[in-house]
């Protein structure tokens, strides 16, 4: 029989709307002859699934829906949410309590990566270059003139638990510092503040195919305004060239790095690794995402057509590899 497929986008954070076109494209590509999906969108007020033109509400304590009288569950899930809970390791616990295996990253290493000031740390310890960084949780006050001594103008300011670079702003002066600080703290409760590294930036996508560990053909990301941001990422405001026209002994640090990323973490399914490269060809870490944008305007499927891989293949490959 075919194995029911829940495929899980929406959240709790302001990534909901990317995650629902992510979401769409995996729906949409998954192989029907071997598996049967279901679109299964989790809310603040609702946790429901899509089926017959309607919706039927999930059993949270199964993780269950009802049709024509049955309950009816999954086998595998694909966790499609760029935010909380899908990319933080509480919908993996969750999964984990009730049974119910995922593609994606554990809960441990999940949460890791969220954690943008943990990950990086932990990240260092074995040579992986990173920015110098300061973390501020809720509550603290900072004072901008420290920071400016510590990581120098320009700066980035960005939530320490978000993604999609929702509240991350470039600080250039102490004036800016405080209304920075402050738009980030709207998406979380910490803090992190990281000195600029001069480079280009480039981005690589990463994942098991259930034999090995494939690093695709990394992407240059120049945005039209002052950094990839929002508007950048998903509002066509950047130029993304995939694969990247960069030396070759680059690409080969670029894709072995982001393998060694990927396994130090324990990572499983996709994920896609953002850098800044100086131009000695040092890549300096910015991020780890392990559920990253598969909307048809993201960068993953540019780098998995590059990379001569059909889509559905791949997504065959990372539900068997469970």
């Amino acid at each position: 029989m075919k194995k029911k497929v829940a495929v899980v986008y929406g959240g709790y954070s302001s990534e909901s709307k990317i995650s629902q076109k992510s979401g769409g494209v995996i729906y949409e590509h998954i192989d029907r002859n071997l598996f049967d999906p279901y679109l299964v969108e989790i809310s603040e007020n609702s946790w429901h699934v899509h089926i017959n033109g309607g919706v039927s509400p999930i059993d949270k304590n199964k993780f269950t829906f009802i049709e024509k009288e049955v309950a009816v569950g999954f086998d595998i899930a694909f966790i499609t949410i760029h935010g909380t809970p899908g990319e933080d390791g509480k919908l993996q616990a969750y999964f984990d309590l009730v049974g119910l295996p995922y593609i994606n990253s554990n809960c441990f290493a999940a949460a890791l990566s969220f954690n943008k000031w943990a990950c990086n740390s932990f990240l260092r310890a074995f040579g992986i270059a990173t920015a110098k960084a300061i973390l501020i949780r809720e509550g603290e006050t900072p004072n901008p003139i420290e920071i400016a001594d510590e990581l120098g103008f320009p700066c980035f300011v960005k939530p320490n638990d978000g993604g999609s670079s929702f509240g991350v702003s470039k600080v250039k002066t102490l004036m800016e510092m405080p209304g920075a600080i402050a738009v980030a703290f709207e998406e979380g409760s910490e803090v992190v503040i990281e000195s600029a590294v001069v480079g280009r930036e480039i981005t690589c996508g990463v994942f098991f195919n259930g034999s090995t560990v494939v690093a695709l053909p990394p992407t240059e990301i120049i945005s039209e305004n002052e950094f990839f941001d929002y508007q950048a990422k998903y509002e066509g405001k950047s130029k993304e060239i995939t694969p990247a026209e960069i030396p070759a002994e680059w690409t080969k640090t670029i894709q072995n790095t982001t393998k060694n990323v990927y396994r130090r973490l324990g990572l499983r399914g996709m994920a896609r690794v953002d850098y800044i490269v100086t131009k000695e060809g040092v890549p300096n870490l910015i991020e780890v995402n392990t559920n990253p944008g598969m909307s048809a305007a993201s960068i993953v499927p540019q780098q998995l057509k590059a990379a001569g891989l059909d889509l559905t293949k791949t997504l065959t490959e990372l539900l068997q590899a469970v």
